[in-house]
């Protein structure tokens, strides 16, 4: 089984990720932020990975520090989780539709982290969360997943249904990328011979 757990403490937060990568969709969140629990609820059911984030932080100057280390935390499980990806199928994509929205998600469990990240919200907020943080989470997450990420919503109006399909799309692209291949069986998928 491919699993990890990651604790991450600082003076601004406190955050504990558990996460199995060969798992069935369970999960436990417990953030403070219930938008968020809702969009790692979409990642955990569609990447079928199980996942427990605890988090604690400062939200009572507002949800950045936490959010940051949330997708800081799940990055470094992930990486954890994944080995030395022999085997890995390595790249994933989807898209994913909600109405009017569109979605498109590539990962390549490169070893270099980047992300490229494309969504114009047509307002700052869903709720009280501020759409801003979510490009920090998916910062986070491939600066220590180390992971090269292509994040593009193509169309939408709502808000909410923007975010929706980047974060399924972003759950069964990762869940793609980190399928094993029987017909790599130990193969390293590079040319160089690591990743």
């Amino acid at each position: 089984m491919r699993q990890a757990e990651v604790d991450r403490n600082t003076l601004e937060t406190q955050i504990y990720v558990s996460v199995n990568l060969d798992g069935s969709g369970e999960r436990m969140l417990s953030t403070g932020l219930p938008f968020l629990e809702h969009m790692l609820d979409q990642v955990a059911r569609h990447g079928l990975l199980d996942l427990v984030v605890r988090a604690s932080g400062d939200l009572e100057i507002d949800a950045h520090h936490t959010v940051e280390d949330i997708g800081i935390t799940l990055g470094q499980a992930v990486r954890e989780a994944i080995g030395d990806k022999r085997g890995i199928r390595r790249y994933g994509h989807a898209y994913v539709p909600l109405d009017e929205a569109l979605s498109r998600v590539v990962i390549d469990f490169s070893g270099r982290p980047g992300l490229e990240y494309h969504v114009n919200f047509p307002r700052a907020t869903v709720g009280q969360f501020d759409v801003d943080l979510f490009h920090e989470f998916f910062q986070g997450f491939a600066n220590h997943a180390q992971v090269t990420l292509h994040i593009d919503n193509l169309r939408g109006a709502n808000a909410h249904h923007q975010i929706e399909t980047v974060f399924k799309a972003f759950g069964r692209a990762l869940r793609m990328a980190a399928e094993i291949d029987p017909r790599m069986a130990d193969i390293t998928p590079s040319t160089k011979g690591s990743l």
